[in-house]
């Protein structure tokens, strides 16, 4: 694969940044001169039309945005960016000279329009960006990318916005980091910026955020800037002002993905342990797999089902109980009891049924 990616500098963090939605020409001049003036913004982002979850909410100023996004950009010297969701969008923006697409999470979820899209783009060299979708699905993420591929569109970068659950105590969308890092194993050509604004919800988790993704090697930010986030028609909690943008920016500790030479043989020395320890977990594990297959023995002469509720929710309980004791969290303890729990299940079930596929 011959990746070009000429939308991304080699600085982090590659910053993109501007309002939710474009809402009038006055406030996209405004918000792209403050914007130069004050960070390090390398393309200007606006919503033109806004896929919003309910059809009573703002839904964006349609194409007519597009000429007051374009001009804004051309005042300031950057390119812009916007998101498509169909063919017709595409038109629009190709005919408007946008810079930059992206596809959002709404769209990513779905297959044929991902195809539209690509179909409508082939033959130009666009940059496109593609957002993660709005459920942790890491083939239908990595899909939307093939489909770009296999149309010849090179200039791909992909952009982690979190995930939509029914609620949570702190997250908009949650992080479910491991998904972008498991995107990142399959493709590690294609640079990953992170979307703050749509993880958090909350303009006050922002840095934190950010900080992680620098932190996890990201290429750069996809942040929602507004000139006046009070007064924003969308998403009016996660924006934050140029000038506090700014301030983000520079309280990041940006950190190199390197090993310092005279570090090395320290590192190495520790990373020895870990995978001596490593060997051991994966030995244990397989041990108690055995005697899994052990009691499913006791189980089957005797009639029992695998699974035993009472037993299994004690056990469970008391490892979760256990988890500060561990130095632990409740979540690994909880996912790691799971799989095991999965395991030991499938383990079972080839003792018990061993005609039967106990996948």
């Amino acid at each position: 694969m011959n990746l070009s990616l000429h939308i991304l500098s080699s600085e982090r963090p590659f910053l993109i940044s501007g309002p939710c939605s474009v809402e009038s020409e006055a406030q996209m001049n405004e918000v792209a001169h403050r914007l130069k003036t004050h960070t390090s913004t390398q393309v200007i982002r606006g919503g033109i039309w806004k896929p919003r979850t309910r059809p009573d909410s703002f839904e964006g100023v349609g194409e007519k945005g597009l000429k007051w996004l374009k001009e804004a950009g051309k005042q300031v010297n950057l390119k812009v960016c916007t998101e498509v969701s169909n063919a017709k969008h595409v038109e629009q923006c190709l005919k408007n000279e946008i810079d930059v697409l992206w596809i959002g999470a709404r769209t990513t979820v779905n297959p044929f329009t991902v195809q539209e899209i690509s179909d409508a783009l082939k033959g130009t060299k666009i940059p496109i960006l593609i957002k993660n979708p709005i459920n942790p699905d890491l083939k239908l993420w990595m899909g939307a990318v093939d489909r770009f591929l296999n149309n010849d569109l090179t200039d791909i970068t992909v952009i982690h916005r979190g995930f939509s659950i029914y609620s949570h105590h702190k997250y908009r969308n949650v992080p479910a980091w491991e998904i972008p890092i498991a995107f990142k194993q399959y493709f590690p050509e294609i640079p990953i910026l992170c979307d703050p604004s749509h993880i958090s919800g909350n303009r006050n988790l922002l840095l934190e955020l950010s900080q992680k993704s620098m932190d996890m090697n990201f290429n750069g930010l996809f942040i929602e800037t507004h000139p006046n986030p009070a007064e924003a028609l969308s998403d009016a909690s996660q924006q934050i002002t140029p000038e506090e943008l700014k301030t983000l920016i520079n309280s990041l500790v940006l950190r190199e993905n390197k090993i310092v030479s005279s570090h090395q043989n320290e590192m190495e020395s520790y990373r020895n342990k870990i995978g001596l320890l490593d060997d051991r977990i994966f030995e244990l594990l397989s041990s108690r797999m055995k005697l899994s297959e052990q009691l499913a023995v006791i189980k089957q002469k005797n009639n029992m089902t695998i699974l035993q509720e009472k037993h299994w929710k004690s056990v469970f309980d008391y490892r979760l109980g256990k988890a500060n004791e561990y130095d632990l969290s409740e979540e690994f303890v909880q996912k790691m009891m799971e799989f095991i729990h999965q395991e030991s299940i499938r383990h079972q079930l080839s003792i018990m049924n061993p005609n039967i596929d106990s996948e």
